[in-house]
């Protein structure tokens, strides 16, 4: 009878995790994963809204970085997408991005080998490999800018936070696939954790335009290639994802058109600036205050962020919409949410 009861019971179906499942770009995973009909999702993240348990989304509120908390995560688990993280230009909160982006990745993975984790997508950032004084274009076979990015606390933990992922799936076991987005914009980014630059620009906070530039991707573009990665990511490979390359000019001309506020007009030389900059943090530490323009963000605008997307193209089935969608669809969201218009509709 224990036999026969034993092959009636039901198949447990394997689950699908999702780190920082409730933040930009976890959300629009979630969701296309539910459109698509899939009923195997977990998230783990400090708290998981109504919507997704509603959804049938097993919620598991904890942190990647607390050890008893991933190894309950990672119970029944087919393949994980690690998405947590924090978005900081300031240097100061290089401990926490530290331990969030490499600690929290270590802990991860160990518990991931331990629960035989098929597939392993973690999401880093562009800016671990395209990143030049010059308008130069990166793809994947380039090594990363170390002398560049290593002054920068965020680009510099999502560097270890790749490296630490390939030292726990170096050839056996589970099948780890990198992706990294540029700067990600859309709807729906309630923590401002991408857009705020648009948002700093409908609200005329920029005082002049860099004379770097940019790569920008619509969040449901970059979602859609994290699910695609899942079959047709190779092992230990990383795939860039962007839209569209372009001057912080053109993207503030483009940003004017859409939203008709105006860009600005101000130039200012690459020394002055980060000079500026410089001079104007001081003054406001002094005074126990927080800046409002931080010198890293300042230095990083002077750069060029250009890269293509080939690879992610051919073996990601990745494809993009026409930039300008994105950018109307950002300026909509954020004046509707952030702004006040449309409030009272």
């Amino acid at each position: 009878m224990a036999t026969k009861k034993t092959k009636a019971l039901a198949k447990t179906e394997k689950k699908i995790l999702i780190t920082g499942g409730t933040g930009f770009l976890g959300t629009h995973i979630v969701r296309q994963f539910l459109e698509a009909g899939e009923k195997n999702l977990r998230v783990i993240a400090s708290s998981v809204p109504n919507w997704m348990k509603d959804a049938g989304v097993e919620a598991v509120e904890g942190s990647v970085t607390n050890r008893n908390e991933v190894a309950e995560a990672v119970k029944n688990v087919e393949a994980i997408f690690h998405l947590a993280g924090k978005v900081s230009r300031d240097n100061e909160d290089a401990a926490t991005m530290n331990r969030i982006h490499v600690e929290g990745t270590r802990i991860l993975c160990e518990a991931a080998k331990e629960a035989s984790v098929k597939t392993f997508v973690l999401a880093s950032s562009s800016g671990t490999i395209a990143c030049s004084e010059t308008e130069e274009i990166f793809d994947e076979t380039y090594p990363t800018p170390l002398e560049i990015i290593l002054r920068w606390a965020y680009y510099a933990s999502k560097f270890y936070q790749e490296k630490t992922a390939l030292e726990n799936f170096d050839g056996r076991g589970a099948k780890l696939v990198i992706l990294n987005p540029s700067l990600l914009l859309g709807m729906d980014d309630e923590r401002l954790s991408s857009t705020k630059p648009v948002l700093d620009f409908l609200a005329r906070k920029i005082p002049y335009t860099p004379s770097g530039g940019l790569s920008f991707v619509d969040v449901r573009d970059t979602a859609a290639a994290f699910i695609n990665a899942l079959e047709r990511g190779r092992h230990q490979e990383k795939y860039l994802l962007g839209a569209t390359n372009m001057t912080f000019a053109e993207f503030f001309g483009r940003l004017e058109r859409l939203s008709k506020v105006s860009a600005p007009m101000l130039r200012v030389p690459k020394k002055l600036a980060m000079a500026g900059s410089n001079l104007i943090d001081s003054l406001y530490k002094n005074w126990n205050k927080r800046s409002p323009i931080q010198p890293k963000e300042v230095e990083q605008a002077e750069y060029f962020w250009y890269f293509d997307t080939a690879k992610a193209e051919d073996e990601l089935n990745f494809t993009t919409r026409e930039p300008n969608e994105t950018l109307q669809d950002t300026i909509s969201y954020l004046r509707e949410n952030f702004l006040g218009e449309g409030v009272f509709k």
